[in-house]
C-alpha cells in the first residue's frame, strides 16, 4: 500500500491547483495595484528568529530541527519575522514607507481541523515606516480589494479594536494578570459562559465583576457599526478608563471615521472582543470575519511598532495582516465562489487521418508561439474521440487538419459551442 499525504498536509490535483493559482494571481494583481511590491523569503530560517518574537513556547508549534551544522533551524511558520530581519539587514537602503507583500508556504505543527492544516499558503501585506493610522487604512482598503478580487465581495467584514482599550478594561475591572485577561477576552466568542468567567477569575478579575465584563462584551453583539461606536465607547470612558485606554478609544474612533470616508463603512464594525492573542501587537488590531454562518475569523492583523527593534533595528512603526489559504477556501467554497480551475483551452487541434499527425503537432506549436493556448491529440485517437476531448477541455474551437472534404492545405475550424464550421487558409489561423 503506497503512503498517502501526511496528516495535516494536502494534495491539490487539477482543477484545485489551477483554482489556487488563479487566486494567487488575483491577490498579487490587487496588491500591486495598491502600490505593494513583492518580497520572497526563505522556507527555512534560524529558530532563534521565532524565539525572539514569540518566546520559548513557539517550539511546540514549529517544525524545528538541527541542520547538518548542528544549528537550530525551523520551517517558516509565518513571514513577519523574516520581513523584519530583511528590513533590518537592508538598513537605510529602503526609502520609507515600505509596502511589501509575500505569497509563501508556511508550516505549523498544530492539530489539523477545518480551515487549518500543518502546511498552508499565506498572503501577507505589511506597511513599515508609517506611524499614523494611514497605514491601517491602506492595509484594510487593500485587503478589501484583495477579497473582492478573489470573489469574496459581500462575504466578509472587518472587526476593529485597539489593544490599549482591552488592556485598559483589564485595569478598570481589577485584573491582576493583564496577559491572561487579554487571552480570556480573545476567547470570549468561543468559550462557554462558565469557562469564560473562570478565565477572568484566573486573570485576577474579582468574582463580582466577571459578569460586568461578560455583559459588556456581549452587548457589542456581532459588532458595533461605525455610526454607533462613539455611543458604545463613551460610557466606558465615563466609568474611568485610564489615559492610555482613552488614547485607544480616540484611535478607534478616528480609524472608523477614515474608513467611512473611503467608502468601507458597510464592512467595518467595532468589536471589543478582538484583541489578537499575539503579544507583539501594540495598538490597533483587526480581523476579517465571515458575515454568514458561524461568523468565523478569516484572517487578521494589526500594528506591531516594536518588532523591528526586537531584531536590532531602529524604532520603526509597522503594521500588517496575513490571509491564509485554508480559511479563504472555506469561505469561497461555502458561498459557491471557488474558481473553476485552469482557464479553458482556446484551441484544440484534431487530425482527421493519422498521416497528418506531424502537421497537427506543427500547428499546435505555431499557435502557442502566437500566444494562443493550444493542445492536440497525443494518443492517436480517432477524430470523434478527439472532438469529445476538445469539448471536455472546454475549448473554444477545434482546428481539424486533413479532412478529405476540405480544400488542399486548408484547415477546418469548428466552433464547439455552435457547431458551425468554416475553412481557413493556412495564413488565416
Amino acid at each position: 500500500m503506497s503512503p498517502g499525504a501526511l496528516r495535516g498536509f494536502r494534495d491539490y490535483p487539477p482543477p484545485d491547483a489551477g483554482a489556487r493559482s488563479e487566486l494567487r494571481h488575483r491577490m498579487r494583481s490587487a496588491a500591486r495595484r495598491a502600490g505593494y511590491v513583492e518580497l520572497e523569503v526563505p522556507c527555512v530560517e534560524s529558530f532563534e528568529l521565532y524565539q525572539r518574537k514569540s518566546g520559548e513556547g513557539i517550539a511546540a508549534e514549529t517544525w524545528h530541527f538541527l541542520d547538518k551544522g548542528d544549528r537550530p533551524v525551523a520551517l517558516v511558520p509565518e513571514q513577519t519575522p523574516s520581513l523584519a530581519r530583511i528590513f533590518v539587514e537592508r538598513g537605510k537602503a529602503e526609502p520609507l514607507p515600505v509596502k511589501w507583500f509575500t505569497v509563501s508556504k508556511s508550516w505549523r505543527y498544530e492539530e489539523p481541523q477545518a480551515g487549518r492544516t500543518r502546511e498552508f499558503l499565506q498572503f501577507n501585506l505589511d506597511v513599515v515606516g508609517v506611524p499614523g493610522l494611514e497605514a491601517e487604512v491602506d492595509l484594510l482598503a487593500t485587503a478589501a480589494l484583495v477579497m473582492d478580487e478573489v470573489g469574496g465581495k459581500g462575504l466578509y467584514a472587518f472587526r476593529l479594536n485597539d489593544r490599549a482599550i482591552a488592556e485598559g478594561l483589564g485595569r478598570l475591572y481589577g485584573a491582576t494578570e493583564p496577559a491572561r485577561f487579554i487571552r480570556a477576552v480573545d476567547r470570549f466568542r468561543k468559550a462557554p459562559p462558565l469557562e469564560f468567567a473562570g478565565e477572568l477569575a484566573a486573570a485576577g478579575v474579582p468574582p463580582e465583576r466577571t459578569g460586568e465584563v461578560a455583559e459588556l462584551l456581549r452587548s457589542a453583539g456581532a459588532g458595533v457599526a461605525p455610526a454607533q461606536a462613539g455611543a458604545f465607547l463613551a460610557p466606558l470612558v465615563a466609568r474611568g478608563l485610564d489615559a492610555a485606554a482613552r488614547e485607544g478609544v480616540t484611535r478607534v474612533e478616528r480609524l472608523l471615521g477614515l474608513l467611512e470616508k473611503i467608502g468601507l463603512a458597510d464592512r467595518v464594525v467595532y468589536d471589543p472582543t478582538v484583541v489578537r492573542g499575539l503579544a507583539y501587537y501594540t495598538s490597533t488590531v483587526f480581523e476579517a470575519f465571515a458575515r454568514e454562518g458561524d461568523g468565523r475569523s478569516v484572517f487578521g492583523g494589526g500594528r506591531y511598532d516594536h518588532l523591528i527593534e526586537l531584531f536590532g533595528g531602529a524604532a520603526t512603526p509597522a503594521a500588517g495582516l496575513a490571509i491564509g489559504d485554508q480559511t479563504l477556501e472555506v469561505l469561497l467554497r461555502d458561498a459557491g465562489r471557488w474558481p473553476r480551475g485552469e482557464p479553458p483551452l482556446d484551441t484544440y487541434v484534431a487530425v482527421a487521418q493519422p498521416a497528418f499527425a506531424a502537421e497537427g503537432l506543427a500547428l499546435v506549436e505555431r499557435l502557442r508561439r502566437q500566444g494562443v493556448s493550444a493542445d492536440g491529440d497525443l494518443l492517436g485517437r480517432n477524430l470523434s474521440r478527439q472532438l469529445k476531448e476538445a469539448a471536455r477541455r472546454g475549448s473554444r474551437r477545434a482546428l481539424i487538419v486533413g479532412l478529405r472534404e476540405a480544400s488542399p492545405g486548408a484547415v477546418v475550424e469548428r466552433d464547439l459551442a455552435s457547431g458551425a464550421q468554416r475553412e481557413l487558409a493556412p495564413g488565416a489561423l
